[in-house]
């Protein structure tokens, strides 16, 4: 590890606990956090600074500390406090330029992690099965915090080009889930009803904040023996969940609508400001998205903690029980798998249940 590391978005829950972790490793010497707004978690005994990363000022922060590894959490998808979706483009497009262009000038930098987002691949109906780090996306994000993580990532792999002698490390993470989630994701998939699109039932994979913070010191600490933590790796637990599997297991029912509908009715929900609704949101619960983590196994050397199912129940567990419980959903599933089949109906409206070949 790096002697003097520098984790920008330190206002973030998860950037907060990154911090936090630096602190118990002895090969730090010291942890420099940034943000441009106060934190309102302890930092323990890191240095935090007022800065942000839209101006120029970085810089001197990089210099001031002789910053060695730079860890750049502030790229997301969902604003921190009142600020918009123009702050939030802002803060992940210009920061993370303005941030590399100090990087650049910078001879102390010998590392740079950036935390990126698997929605780089975005989500359409000829998508392939699973996504690899070299899968070209069949259309690129048009727009919202997906077209951010794209033009980011472009940034990073200028500056990688740039300085050879830095090593970078882009980790791209499935979707973020635990007991103190912080996206437009868990925004959803709170609300008391789930609006979906009718005739969908997307696969979607999550990651574990837990998970996040451990794979975060592997990558920003030197590479152990057999492994390599420079380059692009996707970052999610085992398996997959349907998304009717999470509605179930939320015990909140779905309200199956028409695309067009589930638009007007994700507009609706983003001017009240109940959850960013977004198009690309929209997309996902529509096609999901399920990409490979072998490189993550066998380059990196990482294994996560939590499988997908694993990390959804801390979630579910955190979200407290919805309209429907799930143990009254799969009661009420099982006795409707029990009932008869239509073609089983006597005469007189009776009902005839004759044993088939092969039937238990």
């Amino acid at each position: 590890m790096g002697k003097s590391v520098l984790v920008t978005g330190a206002a973030r829950q998860l950037g907060g606990r990154f911090v936090q972790r630096l602190q118990r490793d002895p090969g730090v010497d010291r942890v420099i956090a940034v943000d441009a707004a106060p934190p309102p978690h302890p930092l323990g005994d890191a240095v935090f600074v007022r800065a942000d990363i839209r101006q120029p000022a970085i810089a001197r922060v990089l210099a001031e500390h002789s910053v060695d590894t730079v860890v750049h959490l502030d790229v997301s998808g969902k604003a921190l406090g009142a600020g918009g979706r123009t702050a939030i483009k802002e803060t992940n497009v210009i920061g993370t330029m303005q941030l590399l262009g100090a990087c650049q000038k910078s001879p102390t930098v010998q590392r740079f992690v950036v935390k990126s987002s698997t929605s780089v691949y975005g989500s359409a109906p000829r998508d392939p099965a699973v996504f690899t780090e070299t899968t070209p996306p069949k259309s690129l994000p048009s727009g919202g915090f997906a077209k951010d993580a794209v033009e980011v990532e472009g940034y990073v792999r200028g500056f990688a080009r740039r300085r050879p002698d830095v090593a970078v490390c882009v980790l791209r993470f499935a979707n973020i889930l635990g007991p103190e989630p912080d996206s437009p994701l868990a925004d959803y998939l709170t609300l008391p009803v789930l609006p979906t699109v009718l005739g969908y039932d997307p696969r979607l994979q999550f990651v574990h904040e837990d998970d996040v913070v451990d794979v975060l010191e592997t990558a920003a600490r030197e590479p152990r023996r057999g492994t390599l933590n420079s380059g692009t790796f996707n970052i999610a637990g085992d398996g997959v969940l349907l998304l009717s599997q999470c509605s179930r297991r939320l015990g909140r029912p779905t309200v199956p609508l028409l695309l067009p509908a589930v638009t007007w009715v994700g507009s609706a929900l983003r001017a009240v400001g109940m959850t960013d609704f977004s198009p690309e949101q929209i997309r996902l619960l529509t096609h999901g998205r399920v990409v490979s983590t072998v490189q993550m196994r066998e380059t990196l050397g990482f294994r996560p903690r939590y499988t997908t199912a694993e990390t959804f129940a801390e979630f579910a567990r955190s979200r407290g029980p919805g309209l429907l419980p799930p143990e009254r959903m799969g009661r009420a599933v099982g006795r409707l798998a029990e009932l008869p089949l239509a073609g089983g109906a006597a005469r007189g409206g009776s009902v005839a249940t004759r044993p088939t070949h092969g039937a238990r």
